[in-house]
């Protein structure tokens, strides 16, 4: 289901993913700094979990701003909780790449500001600590004051994730967290001698089962 989500004066397309039974839980997705919400693996993960059972809203933001598409993250956010279609219990927010950050910044800010549990977790996929051979500035400020549970799904050769320092975030955070590491893989999730598709079937099952974990998802 296509809709148009109004941010400011302008709109953001986005794309529902409804599952045959109503919904308890939701999964807004975002991307990377390249890209829309149709890249493969937002398509991919999307179409996995609303067969699970579990709503997914993927939307686009272009813009290298963070604050910027953290702002754009939080619209999205108050349209799905005000929405008289889907009245869910809760929704984790999960971005690739850059998306994972503004997702990242937003789940800091809202659990920061109020004692709303709507949002329930976070889901970082290929989070980007740092730049490509920048190990020295970690992008982990956010993480540390998180406190909903945070699943991480990063290659084991990410560029901009070294496996290492993930780790040594991960052990100062105090929120609940699981590192799901994709052997070999790089920034692009891209494993020499696998497919696209085995891998993401790999990505989709880790969210899920932490997803279930983490609500009272039905344990089929």
């Amino acid at each position: 289901v296509k809709v148009k989500i109004p941010f400011g004066n302008k709109y953001l397309d986005a794309i529902f993913s409804v599952p045959e039974k109503k919904p308890t839980y939701g999964v807004i997705l975002t991307h990377g700094a390249g890209g829309d919400m149709n890249f493969p693996h937002l398509v991919s993960l999307s179409a996995y979990l609303a067969s699970r059972g579990v709503l997914c809203l993927r939307f686009t933001c272009k813009g290298l701003n963070i604050v910027y598409r953290t702002k754009a993250f939080k619209a999205v956010v108050e349209y799905l909780k005000l929405s008289d279609d889907y009245k869910l219990s809760g929704v984790f927010l999960a971005g690739r790449s850059m998306g994972s950050r503004a997702a990242a910044s937003l789940t800091r800010h809202l659990s920061q500001e109020d004692d709303d549990d709507f949002v329930q977790g976070l889901i970082c996929l290929s989070y980007p600590l740092h730049r490509p051979k920048l190990q020295s500035k970690l992008r982990d400020e956010d993480l540390l004051f998180i406190r909903c549970p945070v699943l991480f799904v990063s290659g084991s050769a990410d560029e901009m994730c070294e496996k290492q320092l993930l780790e040594g975030v991960a052990s100062k955070m105090k929120a609940p967290k699981k590192i799901h590491w994709i052997d070999k893989a790089n920034h692009g999730m891209a494993v020499k001698g696998r497919t696209t598709d085995d891998v993401m079937e790999e990505i989709n099952t880790q969210v899920f089962l932490w997803l279930r974990e983490n609500t009272e998802l039905d344990h089929k």
